[in-house]
């Protein structure tokens, strides 16, 4: 069974019991990491996982709170690695390229770490202790630049993208979808209601969508553009026929009582399949 581990379910605002945006999917033997938000990487390994065993990263975008701890996950992957674990693949709209590249090339602005790490007796002894071989390999990592259509297949398992409506034209957003013989699985990204994702999920057994607030405190607050609330969400998992939403993305105003009671209501009021309401470290049967 596919299964998604919340790793980040909040947004730029950092609370106690969210902050960011990661989520892991095991399928069909694989884990598939989308977005790397605050402390992904220490979250990571509280839910049970660890780095290496992490070969493929999608970004939805690339605001803060979405990738801020991707230095974190990279350099750490790499550092536990024993030079013996695949070559991680790195996905994503525009700047994904140059960000990975950019931190942990042999000119990125952590090369000075790696580079030490290499060369310094006490790392390689550490490299050795683990089960790795001298010379110490460089990371070696695949980014790619991806546009809306296939993105990828893995072992048993094929990646789709749409366009998402978030930040243009000043950062490129999408959405993903993950079909395997377990099941689809949709992430949003952050997004305001649109069709392309809608079409996108259509029929999904789990749509993990950004929900940033109660509909009327955003119209109230005039911040509705880019982004979806309770009914936006609502009426995309309907329209789509998703058999699961998870509300992710959850602003900090949404997570208190009695707004979240409310924001539930609305949601139930419009969606008639099963309905998630996200914790982080929250596991997610698909």
């Amino acid at each position: 069974m596919a299964q998604v581990h919340i790793l980040g379910g909040g947004t730029p605002t950092p609370t106690p019991e969210r902050f960011g945006s990661s989520f892991v999917a095991e399928v069909a033997g694989e884990k598939v990491m989308v977005d790397c938000g605050p402390a992904a990487t220490h979250k990571l390994v509280k839910a049970g996982l660890w780095p290496t065993e992490i070969d493929y990263v999608f970004f939805t975008h690339h605001h803060f709170d979405h990738d801020v701890d991707f230095p974190c996950f990279l350099l750490c992957r790499w550092d536990q690695s024993i030079g013996k674990e695949n070559t991680l693949q790195v996905f994503g709209p525009t700047l994904t390229e140059h960000l990975t590249y950019g931190i942990i090339g042999e000119d990125g602005v952590f090369a000075h770490d790696w580079k030490a790490r290499v060369s310094h007796p006490t790392s390689q002894q550490v490299h050795l202790n683990r089960g790795g071989t001298l010379p110490r390999k460089p990371p070696e990592v695949m980014a790619k630049d991806v546009a809306p259509g296939r993105v990828f297949s893995g072992r048993d398992w094929e990646m789709t993208a749409s366009r998402a409506e978030h930040a243009q034209p000043w950062l490129d957003s999408l959405a993903y979808r993950i079909d395997s013989p377990e099941g689809s699985i949709v992430f949003t990204g952050d997004t305001e209601p649109c069709q392309p994702v809608v079409d996108l999920a259509r029929n999904a057994d789990v749509m993990f969508c950004m929900c940033w607030d109660d509909e009327s405190a955003m119209e109230a607050n005039n911040e509705g553009k880019g982004v979806c609330g309770t009914l936006g969400a609502a009426r995309m998992a309907q329209e789509a026929g998703v058999k699961k939403l998870v509300l992710a993305h959850l602003g900090p105003n949404l997570t208190r009582h009695p707004v979240m009671e409310k924001g539930i209501g609305d949601v139930k009021s419009l969606y008639e399949g099963e309905l998630v309401f996200s914790e982080e470290l929250l596991v997610v049967d698909v």
